[in-house]
């Protein structure tokens, strides 16, 4: 049995440290809870398994090589056969081994494959985790293999590890397990886990080389102000010139002196602003507000909306599928989304079930739904529901990519736009005295030309 060491605080407010012995890592917090202990980390100790002790043909008996055995050799071929330093060095960065978000996507397609192939889950998991490479993953799967033989679902044992798991893969799987169809619903997260990383590479690639090209101009705006126009006027002065520098560049050089001599201001008033901001989404009103203006955000907001939706729409259709009541269906498909906007709709729609009005409504009511979305619901309940939310799945995933589209369109516009204006702001103000230096109309003055 595994054997796991943890840091956990007393009632008495005592950390103390220790190890435990449990089947799995879910296990052993929930034993320290039970013990009044409150759980800081609880990693797995990283052991070897013991090999089963088997008779094999044609050897010899422990017994017997025991009566010949030279104890002298014994002990020293045991203090030479100690683990080396870089033994020690290795099995501690495979602990330590980052879980990308390929490994993710690797493990949830061959559980996908293995479900279709009609494993159950301990089997699966057992074939999956003999030929998973990285160290630190293998052991979040035994952990939650170990759970599923306890008879626990797979999605509370990856609470634990959130982490590891996205919070909307947690929920796919809930739903797939609560709904009976584990299978569609690892297929749903494959797509999920593909969509974003395409997603992030896109946008890394958009954003990425513009914010370098954004940060080198400025440290050359910067760097021209504090170097090169200080030098350009002590040339002027040197040389009897009564040439003058840009009124923009007298200008930005002296906010720039201003704000090193008096740098404690602005970061002050830079850390009460963001101390405000945080503070703020941090509150219960502040953090629905600003999950609305996620929905609501230029460029962003109505793709994210769109995701949103067409997650619960797929959740809602597994569990309409798997014989669920809508009422049912709802209280199970909420958590897909972690937006307070979301959910409040979502508690509106069961609200509405329970005094018998439409769950539609607060869908259509929050005008972040379109027409489309709601009027294909609203056939759905006078024809067949489970037909016509596969249709609207459908109808989302185009609408998805044609939004997704659109972001990609117009994020590098607006990006580019910001380079632009700083890249004739630091013309204005850095190349344009540079310019007249070399143009050398300044040397007419000089010489009372």
């Amino acid at each position: 049995m595994p054997i796991y060491k943890y840091k956990a605080l007393t009632e008495n407010g005592v950390i103390v440290n220790n190890t435990i012995e449990e089947s799995s890592k879910y296990l052993a917090i929930k034993k320290l809870k039970r013990n009044n202990l409150i759980p800081i980390n609880v990693v797995k100790s990283l052991q070897r398994k013991k090999a089963k002790r088997t008779t094999r043909k044609n050897t010899k008996g422990i017994e017997e090589v025991l009566k010949n055995v030279d104890t002298t050799n014994l002990l020293l071929n045991r203090q030479n056969s100690k683990t080396s330093t870089f033994d020690r060095m290795y099995h501690s960065l495979l602990k330590t081994e980052k879980i990308k978000t390929r490994d993710l996507v690797v493990f949830t397609q061959n559980f996908y494959l293995l479900k279709k192939a009609n494993f159950n889950n301990i089997h699966a998991l057992s074939t999956i985790i003999e030929s998973t490479e990285n160290f630190s993953f293998r052991g979040i799967l035994e952990d939650i293999l170990a759970g599923v033989e306890a008879g626990e679902n797979m999605y509370t044992t990856m609470e634990y590890y959130d982490d590891v798991f996205p919070y909307l893969y947690i929920n796919m799987i809930r739903v797939g397990e609560q709904s009976g169809n584990l299978t569609i619903a690892l297929e749903q997260a494959v797509q999920y886990l593909e969509e974003s990383d395409a997603m992030n590479r896109t946008l890394r690639g958009i954003l990425v080389p513009n914010i370098v090209q954004f940060v080198a101009i400025f440290i050359m705006l910067i760097i021209g102000t504090v170097v090169a126009l200080p030098a350009i006027q002590n040339l002027y002065d040197m040389m009897g010139s009564t040439a003058q520098l840009p009124a923009i560049s007298i200008w930005f050089s002296n906010v720039v002196n201003n704000l090193v001599t008096y740098w404690y201001i602005p970061v002050g008033i830079i850390g009460a602003i963001v101390g405000t901001v945080v503070w703020y989404v941090h509150t219960p009103k502040g953090r629905y507000n600003f999950h609305y203006f996620k929905y609501k955000a230029p460029i962003f907001g109505a793709l994210v909306f769109a995701i949103d939706f067409s997650r619960i729409m797929k959740a809602m259709l597994l569990n309409l599928r798997n014989g669920m009541r809508i009422q049912e269906s709802l209280e199970v498909s909420k958590n897909v989304s972690k937006n307070l906007v979301m959910l409040s709709i979502m508690e509106a729609s069961i609200n509405n079930i329970f005094i018998g009005q439409s769950w539609i409504e607060p869908f259509e009511r929050s005008t972040l739904a379109s027409p489309m979305m709601t009027e294909m619901l609203k056939i759905g309940m006078t024809t067949d529901l489970p037909e016509m939310m596969e249709k609207l799945v459908e109808y989302m995933k185009i609408d998805i990519d044609n939004l997704i589209d659109k972001v990609v369109k117009a994020l590098p516009q607006l990006v580019y736009g910001i380079v632009g204006v700083f890249l004739i702001f630091f013309v204005l103000v850095v190349l344009v005295p540079c310019i007249e230096v070399y143009m050398g109309g300044w040397m007419f003055s000089a010489y009372g030309l």
